[in-house]
């Protein structure tokens, strides 16, 4: 399980970051998009698991947001949602221009005040 690692990566990027605050950390807002193959549940699970091996984040809870999948054509330039993993855009054209949806981001940590 990947999730797992993916957790315990996070934990260390905010031990890296926030060395004083880290008791202080309440919530750990996560930002993935739908190509960067994590699953929220999964996620969740791993967090959890994890929090019983670290005793000291157990006030800690994370939050996950999923962002789809956008293109941007390379004909006419429009930015649409990929649907049922179909790289169309409405024009017809297919595209490989990706823009939004392989993201993998600590997007944001609440702290204790």
């Amino acid at each position: 399980m990947h999730e797992i690692s993916l957790v315990r990566n996070i934990f260390r990027t905010l031990e890296e970051e926030f060395p004083q605050d880290i008791p202080k950390v309440r919530t750990i807002n996560l930002t993935v998009g739908l190509l960067s193959n994590v699953q929220p549940i999964l996620m969740q699970n791993a967090f959890q698991a994890v929090l019983e091996d670290e005793p000291r984040y157990q006030k800690t809870s994370l939050n996950v947001t999923v962002l789809p999948i956008l293109i941007q054509c390379s004909e006419c330039q429009k930015i649409s949602e990929v649907e049922q993993y179909r790289f169309i855009c409405p024009c017809g054209k297919p595209s490989r221009n990706v823009i939004q949806g392989e993201e993998l981001l600590i997007s944001s940590v609440d702290f204790e005040e």
